[in-house]
């Protein structure tokens, strides 16, 4: 099956171009995944599908593996046993094909100090192979413009490297997004320009995987809440609006009467973390069997 990230189309985005791939299936699947952090399996045997043109909100405890499932999905993180295929790539055989087509949005941003704030974001899209007019209106966009685009990223604030981050996804306009803790550092301004961002992608086909404690903002991006708990996804809720979009084509919401999709809408009740809400999949956390299979792919991985 060819790359969907390959398989891209134009569409228009805020007087720019904005590469949409085209999917006939998941742009995330994981399947059975294992990564080590050392000896530890931070991930221990997770499966995760998500749809083009998805927002789903990754949430747990610290340490639940949130941060290691956004970096195997980014092709950064090696999985011992499993199977991984984003936009196309099957990241088992080759972890470097898909980088240039996922923006990863760390808890560190990964921006080259002794670079300016504006020539940080024209190499990143120059290494992404990306168009270079779309550096300047996403600098725009944030706010980062005059003398603080020449400004070395060295002498930033936190927030200013936070926007930088994000002017960096921006003017690369990836298809899949993932972003850990984006709303860290930033002002009220910079989150609801974060907030826009998001949607802005999302409505033109990208796809967002985002793992975040601000619940308030990031549960009203997200089409589905997946919790995460031992390295493993223990619960599977749509999103408070009851917004279900499987595949390209417009967002919807429904109506009246009338049902999201597979995952119903909670109603009344909680997220999790505190609870369960009707409608949603749900276990108690990893199970023995889960736990026994994941041990079992390590020490064969070890072995190997």
């Amino acid at each position: 099956m060819p790359p969907t990230a390959e398989l891209a189309r134009m569409v228009d985005l805020g007087g720019g171009r904005y590469p949409r791939a085209v999917a006939s299936g998941d742009a995330i699947h994981l399947r059975a995944a294992v990564a080590l952090l050392g000896a530890f399996p931070a991930l221990a045997g997770a499966d995760l599908d998500v749809a083009t043109g998805e927002v789903a909100l990754l949430q747990g405890a610290n340490g639940a593996g949130k941060t290691t499932l956004l970096r195997v999905c980014a092709g950064i993180q090696a999985v011992v046993s499993g199977d991984v295929e984003v936009l196309g790539h099957d990241l088992v055989r080759d972890r470097r094909a898909v980088r240039r087509h996922v923006g990863l949005l760390g808890q560190t941003t990964g921006l080259y100090d002794d670079l300016s704030v504006a020539d940080n974001v024209r190499f990143a899209v120059r290494a992404a192979g990306g168009d270079q007019s779309a550096c300047a209106p996403a600098l725009e966009r944030l706010g980062l413009v005059g003398r603080l685009a020449s400004a070395p990223v060295s002498r930033l604030s936190t927030g200013q490297r936070r926007r930088t981050a994000l002017a960096v996804l921006a003017a690369r306009r990836p298809p899949l997004w993932l972003l850990d803790e984006p709303h860290a550092g930033l002002d009220a301004e910079g989150r609801d320009l974060l907030d826009g961002l998001v949607r802005e992608a999302v409505e033109s086909g990208a796809t967002v995987v985002l793992a975040s404690h601000e619940l308030d903002r990031a549960t009203a991006l997200a089409d589905r809440v997946l919790a995460v708990a031992g390295g493993v996804i223990v619960a599977d809720l749509p999103g408070p609006s009851g917004r279900l979009r499987r595949g390209p084509g417009p967002r919807t919401s429904p109506g009246p009467g009338t049902s999201a999709g597979p995952r119903t809408s909670p109603g009344p009740g909680t997220y999790p973390g505190s609870g369960t809400a009707p409608g949603a999949s749900t276990s108690p956390g990893p199970s023995s069997a889960q736990r026994s299979a994941a041990g079992a792919r390590l020490r064969v991985a070890h072995v190997a």
